[in-house]
């Protein structure tokens, strides 16, 4: 991984690239519907038609473009590939987790760790630079996630408050990863770490004493998560991430945090606290603030 290369004295993120990561976040929190409407499956045994999803229609896609098989590649590409592959597959495990076992909101804004992970490992590892924009976007974020953790922290599970904040660890290695060969197609990342879930998952479900053969709408609710709003969103984030710093990418993925417990009160008329709404909004505000000031 390439780290010598000179900071830039500024920075300036094309605005387009910028909204790609948004609605990254928008079409990942989507899942969240689905995996609380999936109500007869625990989080191994919906994470394992989840992933069967992401590779059907991954390979789908790269069959029909003449590719060969994605997969393999996730484990012969070299061990920042591999590394991605472990991050994507502890970010997933521990959201999905966090999602069945602790409230929407818990289970997006202790996620939102993630700006503070890409921060630090984002100027060790590839000598990004912090701008003031980002620095002050992200302390307002923070500040965003401090109100509702004080309010609702004590209303969720804490192994699935954990979880949640597990996530982030996985994903802010992800991003990292993708952010050091910028031009590298990380694709395979997909399909090799829904192989690597779906081995560990059917593991925990057996020794569990359950079936892999959930009701057959649940596992059509987990096969639509993965092969549509992972695998879009998944996409989406890797294309903004050739253009857009780490730690801004960071910043506007929060999306997903934002969307994930308004999706559940619109549906499941889960109403978070005065106190994580205003949260939300400071979290969105400042992606809003860092997109518009970037873009400028």
């Amino acid at each position: 991984m390439n780290t010598t290369a000179l900071a830039p004295t500024s920075t300036r993120v094309p605005f387009v690239a910028s909204l790609l990561a948004v609605v990254a976040g928008l079409a990942w929190s989507l899942g969240a519907l689905t995996a609380r409407v999936a109500r007869h499956t625990d989080a191994f045994q919906y994470l394992v038609w989840r992933s069967i999803g992401v590779i059907v229609v991954m390979e789908v896609m790269t069959r029909l473009r003449g590719g060969a098989p994605l997969m393999p590649k996730a484990y012969t590409s070299g061990k920042t590939m591999q590394l991605a592959t472990v991050g994507l597959l502890v970010a997933s495990l521990a959201f999905v987790y966090a999602l069945k076992n602790t409230t929407a909101a818990n289970a997006a804004f202790l996620s939102s760790l993630t700006p503070l992970i890409a921060a630090v490992v984002g100027r060790v590892v590839l000598k990004e630079r912090l701008t003031r924009v980002t620095i002050g976007c992200i302390v307002v974020a923070l500040g965003g996630l401090l109100i509702m953790v004080t309010a609702d922290l004590g209303t969720g599970n804490m192994l699935g408050n954990a979880a949640a904040m597990l996530s982030s660890v996985g994903f802010g290695m992800y991003m990292i990863c993708i952010r050091s060969s910028s031009a590298r197609d990380w694709s395979p990342v997909l399909p090799g770490y829904a192989v690597a879930m779906i081995a560990l998952c059917c593991v925990v479900t057996l020794v569990n004493g359950k079936t892999l053969l959930p009701p057959a709408g649940d596992a059509l609710l987990a096969m639509l998560h993965g092969g549509v709003f992972i695998v879009v969103g998944t996409l989406l984030f890797n294309l903004a991430s050739k253009s857009v710093p780490a730690v801004g990418m960071a910043v506007f993925s929060q999306s997903e945090n934002v969307f994930v417990p308004l999706w559940i009160f619109l549906w499941f008329n889960e109403r978070p606290k005065p106190a994580t709404l205003i949260g939300g909004g400071v979290i969105m505000a400042a992606v809003l603030t860092k997109a518009v000031l970037d873009a400028r």
